[in-house]
Formats: C-alpha cells, structure tokens, sequence
C-alpha cells in the first residue's frame, strides 16, 4: 500500500509523461527517486509516511532553490530559471508557505512565551525555535524562521 502523497506524485509522473512535459516529469522521477532512497535506507524497506514524503520533497525543494540561486550568481540565467522551474513544480506538493507577516506573528508570540519561560539572551534563540518549529512546520524554512527569530530577539 503505497501513501496517498507518494501515490499523486506517481499519478502526476504518467500524466507529466503522457502530455510530454519534460519539465514535471524529470522533476517529479527525481523526486519519486529521493524517496524510494529514503526507503531503503534504514536496516529494512519501509513505506515513508506523508509527512516523510513531505520531508523529502521539502528537501528536494531547497536543492532547487539553493543551486538556482548559485546558477544565477555564476551568471548561468538558463539553469537557474530551469531550477527555479522545478522548484516551482515540488513547491505545489507542498502546504501553503507562511508570509513573511504570517511568520513574524507566530515568532512574536514565540518570543513572548519564550521570555515568559525565563529564556533571556543567547538562550532564548534555542527556546523560541523550540516553540516555532512545530507550530510553522513544512510551512517555512528553517533559514527564514531563524532569521526571522534572530531579527525579534534583537528588535
């Protein structure tokens, strides 16, 4: 029985493959790839969950996102829109992303119950991030969360 999740990105690869669109298909067989690795690599082959594949997925966006970035740097405009692209086609799989306001009042909050756990200074970055990371997760990236925590702490 394979995960409802794990079974659309197969459902969405024989469509990509039917109407010939290279793009979703070579993004969703590198993804169905990542995930099929990820089961077979414990002691014993295992199903992922949807929240597993949901992981895998998340990370496989971020690859995207981070090598597009490095493509434009390196002036390879072609590759990142490609990457870009990609990420695009992984991000649909994916819960709605936080605005960036949405973030910051679930930080806030955070902050504010962190300081009236006692979490004071340097400490209090590891307690608000305690406190974030279930309440935003697969909803924003580790990076912009801490960044987010970083700028709040400060402020």
């Amino acid at each position: 029985m394979t995960t409802t999740l794990k079974s659309k990105l197969q459902e969405d690869l024989n469509a990509a493959i039917k109407e010939r669109d290279e793009l979703r298909s070579s993004t969703l067989r590198l993804t169905l790839t990542a995930i099929t690795k990820e089961e077979v690599a414990g002691k014993e082959k295992r199903e992922l969950s949807d929240d597993e594949v949901l992981k895998v997925i998340t990370k496989e966006a971020k690859k995207r996102r981070e090598a597009a970035e490095a493509f434009a740097q390196g002036g390879r405009a072609e590759s990142a829109e490609r990457e870009k692209a990609e990420g695009e086609v992984l991000a649909a799989y994916l819960p709605k992303q936080l605005s960036d306001e949405e973030l910051d009042a679930i930080v806030a909050q955070a902050v504010q119950e962190a300081k009236a756990a006692g979490a004071e200074g340097p400490r209090a970055m590891g307690a608000v991030m305690k406190i974030v990371n279930p309440k935003v997760a697969g909803q924003a990236e580790g990076g912009r969360v801490a960044a987010a925590v970083k700028k709040l702490l400060q402020g």
